[in-house]
């Protein structure tokens, strides 16, 4: 039983990631903000989604729409929220405090002008070029509160207003000026709850961001945008207690998980796998406990981003083209120059790494099993020895199909385009693979092509199933 809470029992199994030697057992402000700080990495990642598109510059297409993510734009605006929801269950104890902050980005759209004032595209020349753009500040809003009040009056609204102001500054440059202008923001943190039934002290809590600013009847996205929360998020941590993964929960809160109503937003657990205090609610799915993996050095700002080919192909742009980048954002400048400056070392780390999902050796009775006969983890093809790729085989017409057999390529009508334009060609067998699902696949090489050594150097085939493949007869033909 919970010394001085309401006579319910300890959710089981729940982890209080060792809240007492960190000061937020008592609620400790700065406790508090450092366990926040803990996520801020991912937290950035989440914050500068897509900010940035290779190859960086104001004047690349696809820089043209860049905020996609977390917009939440003023209320009245009709095409897209103004609020987003977070919902989860919070585990507490009598005392807890809940820390919320509320993180986005505030555009402040930058020009440029002549002497006479009238804007221009560009100024200046080489490095001291400036180009018009929209930047993003960085702005963050912290609030507390008390768990017990939001407990013992299901239905209560506690709720936290903000304000950014609005901001104007003018920079004098040679042959004219740049000036920078944020127009203010005003929103609200709504938060309230509600006891889950059962014999646990657990809440489903809900967070609403709103925005209340400001916006003119009939305005298009772009003003739209210059008075909105953009890719907001909130961070959460709880001082005494802990959150239940809404993708994994215990068996007993399946049902209230599955009632959790989250709208532009998805909540997972943050921080080390053992905290339960720290949740990071995002409008980009994440698993529980995300970390930024450490191969990658340099934030490049692209969705589903491969960290080796932006760096090589921001490598090789011009110097004409990075001269551009650096005046289009610092942020870009900083790209550039963390590219340019990295040793090899790191390109190295670049070409990925595998990591065990899970070792053969935590399965029950592996040992005894002849298909996880080793270490390796599951999915490598060293942990089953009853197949392998360049050994095995299968039946064509009633003919072993294995490594080095040739064949006739004959693609399913109504299959992929690329595969047809192969119709009838000859290839050799150079594996026999099984899938997880029990699928037979044939991958070959095709004869007389000009890559094709280059192709099987590198690993990379044709993949076929084995009604697609015909046994050729000597000499190639069927």
């Amino acid at each position: 039983m919970r010394a001085g809470g309401r006579g319910r029992a300890r959710v089981p199994g729940l982890q209080q990631g060792g809240l007492a030697a960190t000061g937020l057992e008592q609620g400790h402000p700065a406790a508090i903000a450092a366990t926040l700080d803990e996520a801020a990495a991912v937290a950035d990642a989440v914050l500068f989604e897509g900010y940035l598109l290779y190859p960086y510059r104001a004047s690349a297409q696809k820089n043209r729409l860049r905020w996609q993510f977390g917009v939440l734009t003023p209320s009245g605006f009709p095409d897209e929220p103004d609020r987003s929801r977070t919902e989860v269950l919070l585990d507490f104890r009598s005392g807890a405090v809940l820390h919320v902050r509320l993180r986005f980005l505030h555009l402040r759209t930058r020009t440029v002008h002549d002497p006479d004032g009238r804007p221009v595209d560009a100024l200046g020349e080489g490095d001291d070029r400036r180009f018009p753009w929209e930047e993003g500040v960085p702005r963050e809003v912290d609030a507390v509160f008390p768990v017990d009040e939001l407990g013992d009056t299901p239905g209560r609204e506690l709720t936290v207003a903000f304000e950014v102001a609005g901001e104007r500054d003018v920079e004098r440059v040679a042959g004219g000026h740049v000036e920078r202008r944020c127009l203010p923001l005003n929103g609200r943190i709504v938060v309230s709850a509600a006891p889950l039934p059962g014999p646990y002290d657990v809440l489903r809590l809900r967070i609403d961001v709103v925005n209340d600013s400001a916006c003119p009847d009939g305005a298009s996205r772009e003003t739209a945008l210059r008075t909105s929360l953009i890719t907001a998020h909130t961070l959460l941590a709880v001082s005494a207690g802990g959150f239940l993964s809404a993708t994994d929960p215990p068996e007993w809160a399946l049902p209230a998980t599955r009632e959790l109503d989250n709208r532009h937003t998805w909540p997972v657990l943050a921080g080390p796998p053992e905290r339960t205090d720290l949740l990071l609610s995002s409008p980009i799915i994440l698993a529980d406990h995300p970390q930024l993996a450490p191969e990658s050095p340099t934030n490049l700002f692209d969705g589903t981003e491969i960290d080796e080919i932006l760096s090589l192909r921001t490598l090789v742009l011009t110097d004409e083209e990075k001269a551009e980048a650096r005046a289009t954002d610092p942020r870009a400048a900083a790209v550039v120059d963390a590219v340019d400056a990295m040793p090899p070392e790191i390109w190295e780390r670049l070409h990925g790494a595998i990591r065990t999902l899970r070792p053969t050796s935590a399965i029950p009775d592996a040992a005894a099993d002849p298909v996880f006969a080793t270490d390796a983890p599951w999915w490598d093809p060293g942990a089953d020895v009853s197949v392998h790729p360049e050994t095995d085989s299968v039946l064509v017409g009633g003919t072993p199909v294995a490594r080095g057999s040739r064949v006739l390529l004959r693609p399913r009508p109504g299959g992929d385009v690329q595969d047809l334009f192969l119709a009838g060609l000859p290839a050799t067998v150079q594996a026999v693979l099984h899938d997880v699902d029990g699928e037979v696949h044939v991958a070959v090489s095709v004869d007389g092509d000009p890559a094709a050594e280059l192709q099987v150097a590198h690993g990379r085939f044709r993949y076929f199933h084995p009604d697609e493949i015909e046994v050729a007869q000597e000499g190639g033909t069927p």
